[in-house]
């Protein structure tokens, strides 16, 4: 049995967003939200709010018990990318890649 989140198109960088996600691969989740809420990183709020809402669908939805739970799986795929443009010398422009992620938590039930 495993319940799952999933946070689409969140305006920060995929790349950024794996720092903290590596920091709660595998973990209970009570040990996981204490890890999130101390780590001065601005996508730990981010993680955080997805984790808890895995919670609320293991318990609410699945009938988990919520002291067994641990994050089984966690994962953050690229999503769209915003390009825009800033004005340069002579006329040309550089681009910006507004980079875009998806979060994914799946939690699962200990034995």
């Amino acid at each position: 049995m495993e319940a799952k989140a999933i946070a689409k198109t969140v305006r920060i960088a995929p790349r950024k967003v794996r720092l903290v996600v590596d920091l709660v691969r595998g973990k209970d989740v009570k040990e996981a939200q204490n890890i999130l809420k101390f780590t001065p990183r601005g996508a730990s709020q981010i993680v955080l709010k997805v984790l808890n809402s895995a919670k609320a669908n293991a318990v609410n939805n699945n009938k988990m018990d919520e002291k067994k739970l641990f994050v089984k799986e966690v994962f953050v795929n690229e999503g769209p990318t915003l390009k825009r443009y800033l004005p340069r010398a002579k006329g040309s422009a550089n681009s910006l890649l507004k980079r875009t992620s998806h979060i994914t938590i799946v939690l699962g039930e200990r034995e």
